[in-house]
């Protein structure tokens, strides 16, 4: 088995949930003890991932005027914000733990689990 098995169309199955998760779950884990930022930025973040998957060129975009390599992007550019967040903002505790391990993961998706472009499926019409 390829390491590399997240393909455009598995990205783009998975980004509804996980902006859906950004959102609620820092309500749930009750986020913010540290700094109230640590709620806020994960929300934001959410809300302007499920706007960014609306408006990605693949899948599950619905109104697809942004490429795909540009979405991947943005997801690497969130990735090392959410492991910078905790020391530049004073996270601490579950705080910085939520944004470490989220940004983590992004970070090891996008750059070490991401097909290649040989490995996409075919393009996605507009």
């Amino acid at each position: 088995m390829n390491i590399r098995f997240v393909t455009r169309a598995v990205h783009a199955y998975i980004d509804y949930p996980v902006a859906l998760s950004l959102t609620v779950l820092p309500f749930v884990l009750g986020l913010g003890s540290s700094n109230p930022l640590a709620l806020w930025l994960s929300v934001a973040t959410g809300v302007a991932a499920f706007i960014l998957t609306l408006l990605t060129d693949h899948e599950t975009g619905v109104i697809r005027v942004l490429p795909y390599w540009f979405h991947v992007a943005v997801d690497r550019l969130v990735g090392v914000t959410f492991v910078i967040a905790p020391f530049a903002l004073g996270f601490t505790g579950l705080d910085a733990a939520y944004y470490w391990v989220n940004g983590g993961t992004v970070l090891i998706v996008t750059f070490l689990l991401n097909a290649s472009e040989q490995q996409m499926e075919r393009p996605v019409a507009a």
